[in-house]
């Protein structure tokens, strides 16, 4: 008795587009299959002559196609174990799909990370950070394990005005510091604050996190870009804007610092208006080939919010951020806060430790040489294998952007996809109304990948530049 289809190797339900050719169209459904997360990665396909059989055409077909899939990356092939879906290959619902590009973070199918935002993970001081936190509890007292006050604990909102006025310029005391769960939640403080001040528009960058800006439309605020030229950011006319939203010290994502013209006229403009500049410093400890940019609210404390978080120079998980406010705005924030203190006691008593003890300083000084030697990598790589690509905004911070011919940004990024590279194009971050000429580039965040795959992870990059 012949065998029929259904007793023949694995099952598998595509339906080929044949309009555009049959290879084409069996192409396609495979790759959107994969994408898609219906073919999860590691799976076994029939073998081409049982999947030709099955869809009654040439085995042929089925043949190149499945080495035109492997030669992209979707599929691999090997003697004896057939052909299977790609473990690193990044996928996502079809609802997914027809929504923004990928979210802030790699997902978990992505071989190798190069987003921004944070540091190497792997490189944490687990063992500093645990004697601090043994010193911490040791000494803390009773009171501290209570609900507390909600601005933070007194010992690190102490340590960190010592901290930032020695090594950011930062004029700060005890009492205009209030520690927050991360920017986010501090960004989401300013905005309860700003609305209740009668603030309806916060003018932001023209590149920047869009997460940012819808935490401050979510508070009722408008949030208009800011000019962008060949100096950079600028902030000097806001418009009817109340408060300004900037990253002056390394501008995120293009790299630069803000103009020295235009950070005293940002500082005149919020004197004579009554506004206000949140000032964004979120890797300001990390400086390689110039002198360090001191914060801006040193020009101005009572009209200059300075915002700072641990998510860079230690882990995002954390959750240990702060402010420096004026203090009239430390009050009203503190209410906005609200009544107990959000972030645990324990983790604020082991920062203060680690800042106090100088374990803060020999971990960022040890963490700003070793990325100091990937982002030199970086440029040498790419001066290597993709001369046409320029490597920008590396005198500071954990991400460099490459910019790319003209027109090539979004077919590179679909290459990446493809290698299971993880990063974003300058497009993911360009605010819907800026004004500025889009410019084709990569944001590459050389922080992220652990030293242990860094050399694989730059190869994966040099593989997908043009």
């Amino acid at each position: 008795m012949a065998r029929s289809w259904a007793t023949l190797g694995v099952d598998l339900h595509l339906e080929p587009v044949r309009s555009g050719g049959l290879r084409r169209g069996l192409t396609d459904a495979l790759r959107d299959a994969v994408r898609t997360g219906r073919l999860a990665p590691g799976t076994r396909l029939p073998s081409s002559r049982t999947l030709a059989a099955d869809l009654g055409i040439a085995r042929n077909t089925v043949a190149e196609t499945y080495a035109d899939l492997v030669a992209e990356g979707w599929l691999t092939a090997r003697q004896g174990s057939g052909t299977r879906v790609a473990t690193g290959v990044p996928h996502s619902s079809p609802a997914a799909s027809a929504t923004r590009p990928a979210p802030r973070r790699a997902t978990a199918a992505a071989v190798h990370d190069l987003t921004p935002g944070s540091p190497d993970l792997a490189a944490f001081p687990r063992t500093e950070w645990l004697r601090a936190a043994r010193r911490a509890l040791a000494t803390a007292p009773f009171q501290a394990l209570g609900y507390g006050d909600p601005r933070g604990r007194p010992e690190l909102r102490t340590a960190l005005a010592g901290y930032l006025a020695r090594a950011r310029g930062v004029r700060a005391t005890p009492e205009t510091v209030v520690i927050t769960a991360g920017f986010s939640h501090a960004l989401g403080i300013l905005g309860k604050v700003l609305r209740a001040r009668g603030v309806r528009t916060v003018a932001v960058e023209s590149y920047g996190l869009d997460v940012y800006w819808r935490l401050l439309r979510d508070a009722g605020l408008t949030t208009p870009a800011l000019p962008y030229d060949e100096l950079g950011t600028d902030p000097r006319a806001p418009g009817d804007a109340g408060a300004v939203l900037l990253t002056p010290a390394h501008q995120f994502p293009m790299g630069t610092a803000l103009h020295p013209d235009r950070r005293a006229a940002v500082v005149d403009w919020a004197r004579r208006t009554g506004g206000l500049v949140l000032e964004d410093d979120y890797d300001g400890e990390f400086r390689y080939d110039r002198q360090p940019v001191g914060a801006l609210q040193g020009l101005d404390p009572d009209r200059v919010v300075y915002l700072g978080t641990a998510s860079k120079s230690l882990a995002p998980g954390l959750r240990l951020g702060w402010m420096v406010l004026p203090p009239a705005l430390a009050q009203e924030a503190t209410a906005a806060k609200g009544r107990t203190d959000t972030v645990g006691a324990l983790d604020q008593l082991t920062l203060a430790e680690f800042l106090t003890s100088g374990a803060y300083d020999r971990h960022v000084r040890s963490a700003r040489l070793r990325y100091r030697r990937r982002r030199d990598a970086l440029a040498e790589a790419v001066a290597g294998h993709a001369p046409d690509v320029r490597v920008t905004g590396i005198a500071a911070g954990l991400h460099a952007v490459l910019r790319l011919p003209p027109g090539t940004e979004q077919s590179v990024v679909q290459a990446a996809v493809w290698q299971g590279l993880a990063l974003h194009g300058l497009a993911f971050h360009r605010h819907p109304q800026a004004r500025a000429t889009p410019l084709d580039a990569l944001v590459v965040g050389y922080g992220t990948p652990p030293d242990s795959t860094w050399n694989n992870t730059l190869q994966a990059l040099c593989r997908v530049l043009p």
